[in-house]
């Protein structure tokens, strides 16, 4: 009796082995050699890439042994790639006159790769306050809008669950100093960039980040006609009054104008630095009626001398 039973071809092992093989490369991330003239920059990238010192230590060494890190992009809608670390690298590579430069490539989401350059840069002993409070932004929206999405299924989907005092504690700072240093994007560009001159400090930057924009246009023109900057206390006053409605050209003129108080200088020894000089039983009052004692001693010995 014949069978009934349909011939079933089966894979050979080898065309099985190839298969897979194929997958499991396909699944390796690879570093390809890719034209600088297909990498674009990061959109908005917070970061400045410089010709500076550090540059030039970076392209000679590139010229020496090439590049031993590969940057990081991702497919980009209209062709090419957008570079999501490495800006600094590519320029170093375009000054050492190189026309590739080796790159994996991930299929990242924009606000993965948002996070992935935020982190990757952050760290850097060179950024300016405004590129660090411009770059944590960028991250905090970022992650902000993974929160809202439903459509995520990457095993990282904790970020989306993730406080300002959360990302705060992973670069070592509170939330609070998070969120004071993001508070700096709202500034107007005059005073950015007084910030990142340092003709501006941090701490009052965080105050004056308060003020209507208008307020702050004011506060650009009285610095330029008094010639001085706010100090913390001033800045406080100044978003105090904005609060309250009461800041207008006035008041602010007369606490820019206002004479502020001499730092008292100080000058501080140890007990153990003194210790030495004295028995023991001596007290802390003791020992500084002393040291006076011999001060007023010597300032009329010098008196004396001077007289002659």
């Amino acid at each position: 009796m014949k069978s009934s039973a349909r011939k079933v071809e089966l894979a050979s092992a080898s065309d099985l082995f190839s298969t897979e093989q194929e997958r499991q490369d396909a699944k390796l991330e690879r570093v390809q050699q890719i034209p600088l003239t297909e990498l674009y920059p990061f959109p908005d990238h917070p970061f400045s890439v410089r010709d500076d010192d550090s540059m030039k230590e970076t392209v000679e060494s590139i010229k020496d042994s090439g590049v031993l890190q590969p940057a990081i992009a991702r497919p980009r809608e209209g062709g090419g790639y957008e570079l999501v670390s490495g800006h600094r690298r590519k320029r170093a590579c375009e000054l050492a006159g190189l026309d590739t430069m080796p790159v994996i490539v991930r299929d990242l989401d924009r606000d993965t790769a948002i996070i992935f350059m935020v982190d990757s840069n952050i760290q850097r002993e060179n950024i300016s306050p405004m590129e660090k409070a411009k770059a944590l932004k960028m991250k905090m929206e970022a992650i902000r809008r993974q929160g809202m999405r439903t459509d995520l299924t990457s095993p990282n989907n904790s970020a989306k669950f993730r406080s300002d005092d959360e990302v705060g504690a992973e670069m070592g700072m509170s939330g609070d100093t998070v969120r004071n240093i993001i508070s700096l994007t709202q500034l107007v560009p005059e005073l950015q960039q007084m910030v990142d001159d340092k003709k501006i400090a941090v701490t009052p930057a965080y105050q004056i980040a308060a003020l209507k924009p208008e307020e702050q246009a004011l506060l650009v023109e009285t610095i330029a006609s008094e010639q001085a900057t706010p100090s913390v206390s001033q800045a406080q006053r100044m978003k105090q009054l904005s609060q309250s409605g009461k800041l207008n050209e006035d008041t602010m003129l007369d606490i820019m104008t206002e004479e502020k108080k001499p730092e008292v200088d100080k000058i501080v020894f140890t007990s153990d630095t003194l210790r030495k000089y004295f028995p023991r039983s001596y007290t802390p009052k003791q020992m500084q009626d002393t040291i006076i004692k011999l001060l007023e001693g010597w300032l009329k010995k010098r008196q004396r001398q001077q007289e002659r």
